[in-house]
């Protein structure tokens, strides 16, 4: 990630000017929040389970040394083995290690965020491994030289065309005059040459959703099926999950999972949630003959105990992004690093520090429906202010904005002078406006009329109708 904020201004410029960029978020944007609102309108106690789940979390976190113990001592006893890794760096080493052990050349992967956010692929990369994404949007932005631009979808911000042109460079095996014309034949191209790639693995690394404290086991929800083959055919499995995965019990987990699938795609359940536990027994017909799993800190532990350890709730359902009016403007790759969003705007900073992040969380309307959806409750625009206040204690806070905020507080703590340049303002811009509802340009402020237009103010100000409600009650 670029140390100052100029990287998210200059890609999500470019972004907001990509016109085939923005057809396609225009295109798939608002799927997702359409079939959340849909699944959350189907299930009567969908706040209650949020709620249920929040409290599971909140319940671990405080007891976070204990249930990492037990989850320890029950895949030990599974015939499994437990690495702990501090850094990155740390859980990189532990797992071409364990690579190396077994003469490995051709690694499968099932889709997992914290390998992206460790830079597992190229550390393996170098170390002189194959190292193949079985995930269809993960492979699509391997096969690119991307990042995920999106949590739960990598590849969101491609389309079909630039798809089939990646797949008739890439895959050079196949007949030049093959037909790549629909979606569906896209999907058994890839599945052809991944299927290949499976036969040929010597390990399997995936991530976990959960981690199961009382049984031992990891548990991974796909829509594809990709990551049971990358557990069960390789002869070692390797999970790679940070310490607040963690969850008590089997019924603890199943709570979450109620709306975890029904906060990312709109699902009662994903197609696949498969629990693991341990290696493969006697008489087991598949699975791995080695289970390792590594739990990674990487600055979790810094974050319990402060502001923002509530942002450890997180499971990764992508909710947050998929109803952000900032995210479905310039997309994932703006953000810089793994984790974009308003998820992002708050972890980020987190695990990488104000000095290279802590740009992240000015980029927010603070309209609040990122916490609105939220299946774990996470305050995140409070903690987007929290990180704004240290950003602008670190005398990191451009001359510009020093200057704005300087001017918004000379009038906000004068309230008569505050109202009246409001009520002005507010005149002015239906003036300008004139019969239209909207206004398509502010001066010296383009940056936000330059792809949006601004609603005109209509009526009344917030204040004059608040003091002509608080005269109604005083009356009655």
């Amino acid at each position: 990630m670029e140390p100052k904020s100029q990287f998210f201004l200059d890609r999500s410029s470019q972004a907001l000017n990509n016109r085939e960029l923005q057809d396609t978020f225009r295109k798939v944007g608002g799927g997702f929040a359409k079939k959340r609102g849909e699944a959350r309108a189907a299930l009567p106690e969908f706040d209650q389970l949020r709620d249920e789940a929040r409290d599971i979390k909140d319940h671990v976190l405080e007891n976070l040394d204990l249930y990492l113990e037990e989850f320890e001592k029950n895949v030990l006893n599974s015939g499994g083995h437990v690495h702990w890794a501090k850094t990155d760096q740390d859980a990189c080493a532990i797992i071409a290690e364990l690579c190396e052990k077994v003469d490995a050349r051709t690694i499968t992967k099932g889709k997992s965020m914290i390998t992206e956010e460790i830079g597992l692929n190229d550390y393996l990369e170098n170390a002189g491994f194959e190292v193949v994404e079985t995930d269809l949007g993960d492979y699509l932005i391997q096969i690119r030289g991307e990042g995920p631009s999106h949590i739960i979808a990598p590849a969101i911000h491609l389309n079909r065309k630039q798809i089939e042109q990646d797949f008739r460079t890439r895959h050079q095996s196949f007949p030049a005059d093959r037909v790549l014309d629909e979606p569906a034949q896209l999907v058994a191209e890839a599945r052809q040459v991944l299927r290949n790639k499976f036969l040929e693995s010597d390990v399997g690394i995936t991530g976990a959703n959960f981690l199961v404290a009382e049984t031992g086991s990891t548990v991974i929800v796909t829509n594809e099926g990709n990551g049971d083959l990358t557990q069960c055919l390789p002869r070692v499995h390797i999970v790679v999950a940070s310490i607040e995965k963690i969850v008590p019990t089997l019924e603890d987990t199943s709570t979450i999972l109620r709306v975890l699938a029904r906060s990312a795609t709109g699902q009662e359940f994903s197609s696949y949630t498969t629990f693991s536990t341990g290696p493969k027994k006697a008489g087991d017909p598949d699975g791995p003959e080695n289970f390792h799993v590594v739990l990674l800190d990487n600055g979790r532990t810094e974050m319990l105990g402060t502001e923002f350890q509530e942002m450890l709730r997180c499971i990764r359902c992508g909710a947050c992004m998929n109803h952000c009016p900032v995210y479905q403007a310039v997309g994932g790759h703006s953000y810089g690093w793994v984790y974009p969003g308003p998820m992002g705007a708050v972890l980020a900073p987190s695990l990488l520090g104000i000095d290279r992040a802590g740009h992240l969380p000015n980029a927010s309307t603070f309209c609040g429906r990122c916490e609105d959806v939220c299946p774990m409750r996470i305050p995140l625009p409070k903690m987007m202010r929290h990180w704004r206040e240290r950003e602008f204690q670190s005398g990191q806070t451009s001359a510009i904005q020093k200057a704005g905020l300087k001017i918004w507080a000379y009038f906000a703590k004068r309230p008569r002078l505050y109202h009246f340049a409001s009520r002005q303002a507010s005149r002015l811009f239906a003036t300008v406006a004139g019969r239209k509802s909207y206004i398509r340009s502010i001066p010296f402020d383009s940056g936000w009329t330059a792809h949006r237009d601004l609603p005109t103010p209509q009526g009344r100000t917030f204040q004059e109708l608040w003091e002509a409600d608080k005269e109604r009650q005083e009356k009655s």
